[in-house]
This record gives C-alpha cells, sequence and structure tokens, in this order.
C-alpha cells in the first residue's frame, strides 16, 4: 500500500511563501504521475498542481503563476513551492498520485494564510 507524508505547512502572512514536501512510499514513485490537493470542510478536494512522471505540470487557474510542483525521484519526493499566498490558499494540503488512490490519502498538512 502506497503511503504519503506531508509537511512545511504554517502560519503566513498574506503574501508569504511556504515550501510543502512529500515523501511517498513505494518503489514506482518514478513512474507514478504526482499531484498536490487541498481541501476545506464542506468542499470538496480539489486538484492544485499536477507534476507528470516525465516532468512536465499543469496547475489549477487559481493558482497559476504563484505554485510550482517539482519532484525528485532519488529521495521518492515531490514538493510545492507556494508563493504570494492569498487568504483563500488557506487550505489542509494533501499529496496522492493523479489520479489518487482513495486509500492512501495522508493526514495532510495545514496552510493558514492571515491577513
Amino acid at each position: 500500500q502506497v503511503q504519503f507524508v506531508e509537511s512545511g505547512g504554517g502560519l503566513v502572512q498574506v503574501g508569504g511563501s511556504l515550501r510543502l514536501s512529500c515523501v511517498a512510499s513505494g518503489s514506482t514513485f518514478s513512474r507514478d504521475g504526482m499531484g498536490w490537493y487541498r481541501q476545506v470542510p464542506g468542499k470538496q478536494r480539489e486538484l492544485v498542481a499536477y507534476i507528470r512522471s516525465f516532468g512536465t505540470t499543469d496547475y489549477a487557474d487559481s493558482v497559476k503563476g504563484r505554485f510550482s510542483i517539482s519532484r525528485d525521484n532519488a529521495k521518492n519526493s515531490v514538493y510545492l513551492q507556494m508563493n504570494s499566498l492569498k487568504p483563500e490558499d488557506t487550505s489542509v494540503y494533501y499529496c496522492n498520485r493523479m489520479p489518487p488512490v482513495h486509500s492512501s490519502w495522508g493526514q495532510g498538512t495545514q496552510v493558514t494564510v492571515s491577513s
């Protein structure tokens, strides 16, 4: 069973930056597309950034130009650099494969952007 452990969240002021990290278990990581997702209470989880196995990326319109996803296959890790943060970015952030393995959601990492 693949597992994901997210870290790097915290409290940041509007306009600030954070870098999230995710370590994945499993031997197929280098072949997997990976995504960063976020969810606030009462709303559906949304995909905000996606990186394919060969490195190309896609972003939700709401974060395009501010967030950057990257990966290090040697470390089974995926990262999300978040710049110019806004209050609406406040959420719990998760990583998972894309498409996600629904039985493998981790605990996520809380990002709170204060104004």
